[in-house]
């Protein structure tokens, strides 16, 4: 497959890449190519080559951007700091901790701080998805004394908030 690619003359032969197949032979081509200078046929066939590859890539081999919990930590690793190093930026060690973990969400002043001292983009901050969301719990004096957690009510129950959002 890899003749498909190579170039006959002084033209070549350009064709979309739609499998993995040709993918491949692609890359394969474009690394047999990587020393060619600017402006010359080979050089030429490695634009157009690059150019494709990267559209097939764009369609098939999509990545997603982490989530704002993945990139702080991503950041921390590179940076080789520490949750305590965090806690300038995002509050209390619980603080840090529980952002971390899922448990809170960050407000907008600790993606600020995050965004200016570790250079994360807002964008993966904001994500709404960085977070697990947990039900509150409320120690009430009948569950400490049971020494459980009982979970905090919604203000005003399902009846209420449909009526109130029948009224907006």
């Amino acid at each position: 497959m890899l003749g498909r690619w190579n170039m006959t003359s002084n033209a070549m032969r350009i064709h979309p890449i739609r499998t993995e197949g040709d993918h491949e032979a692609a890359v394969a081509r474009i690394t047999q190519l990587m020393g060619a200078k600017p402006g010359t046929p080979e050089g030429d066939e490695l634009d157009v080559l690059a150019t494709l590859v990267d559209a097939y890539e764009a369609q098939h081999h999509t990545i997603d951007a982490p989530d704002a919990i993945t990139a702080i930590q991503f950041r921390m690793d590179q940076q080789g700091l520490k949750r305590k190093d965090l806690e300038p930026l995002i509050g209390t060690r619980a603080r840090v901790s529980e952002i971390l973990t899922g448990q809170r969400k960050l407000t907008i002043e600790m993606i600020r701080r995050l965004r200016s001292a570790l250079g994360i983009s807002a964008d993966l901050l904001i994500d709404s998805s960085s977070s697990k969301t947990r039900r509150r719990h409320v120690i009430t004096p009948h569950s400490a004394q049971a020494g459980g957690r009982k979970p905090m009510k919604r203000a005003g129950g399902r009846r209420q908030i449909k009526k109130r959002t029948a009224e907006l």
